[in-house]
């Protein structure tokens, strides 16, 4: 990491060729990208002064701060003002990577079976790569976040509140994971499935089935990862993931059947 008071030596003016649908503010924040790759500039480390930066790309100061506000914005960088301020290189926290990439499906007409079908083909590879390299202390993280639903619920908020504590626990699942590619789709699927408007109203209704099977395909999965048993826990997620499937795409079938029946008993009437 470079001190802070030690500005890197640049490379030299980067070229700024320009792809059809880009405009100057992004190619200069893509170059800047680059620029920082090629320099092995990590999290921390300071950028040059504007005024450096602006001569080293060869761009306006308008330009430049565009797109340095550009990649602020995704999480690239931080900028800070004042006398002790400018432009530091920063790393995107997983919350706002997976909070991006939800933009783009947020008009999408995305279903329950859409996101199983991640969550059946990556969840077991998931959970034997974590089987592999458990220790105890990750196993009494999960038995932890299992005891907030091992009693029914009562009410439709103690019932949402039991759903999305039992999503957490694949979250710690995820947390667990030694592959950063493979943690961060398992849990970006979790996460649709919290904010998906259908499976809200699903999380208020009662299902008894899939908290008691649930739990049990859970605790069978902690004592294959006790027992450093990767097949074992990839067959018991497959069930897990399997069964889930059935129950929600159920579930959600009852939720739309009472949406459209709503909406038609609220419809005016037909003029003769």
């Amino acid at each position: 990491m470079a001190p802070p008071d030690e500005t890197p030596a640049p490379l030299g003016p980067p070229p700024l060729a320009r792809p059809r649908g880009r405009t100057r503010t992004m190619q200069v924040a893509e170059t800047l990208k680059d620029w920082i790759h090629e320099r092995g500039l990590e999290p921390g480390d300071r950028l040059p002064q504007e005024r450096e930066l602006i001569a080293l790309f060869k761009v306006s100061r308008g330009t430049m701060r565009e797109a340095l506000k550009l990649l602020e914005a995704q999480g690239l960088v931080r900028v800070r003002t004042g006398p002790s301020g400018g432009a530091q290189v920063a790393e995107p926290s997983v919350e706002q990577a997976a909070e991006l990439l939800g933009n783009y499906f947020f008009f999408k007409d995305l279903t329950i079976r859409d996101i199983y079908a991640i969550r059946k083909r990556l969840e077991p590879d998931l959970a034997a790569s974590v089987a592999e390299i458990a220790t105890e202390a990750d196993v009494r993280h999960l038995l932890a976040a299992m005891t907030l639903y091992e009693a029914p619920a009562f009410g439709a908020q103690e019932e949402r509140r039991q759903w999305i504590a039992e999503l957490e626990f694949h979250d710690v699942l995820v947390s667990l994971a030694p592959d950063p590619l493979l943690a961060f789709v398992c849990g970006f699927a979790i996460r649709l499935l919290k904010d998906l408007a259908v499976c809200r109203t699903i999380y208020e209704r009662p299902s008894p089935e899939l908290r008691h099977r649930g739990r049990l395909y859970q605790l069978e999965l902690v004592d294959a990862l006790r027992a450093r048993d990767p097949e074992a826990a990839r067959r018991t997620m497959s069930a897990h993931m399997a069964f889930a499937e059935e129950v929600m795409v159920a579930e959600e079938a009852v939720v739309r059947r009472a949406f459209l029946r709503a909406r038609r008993d609220a419809a005016p009437p037909r003029l003769p």
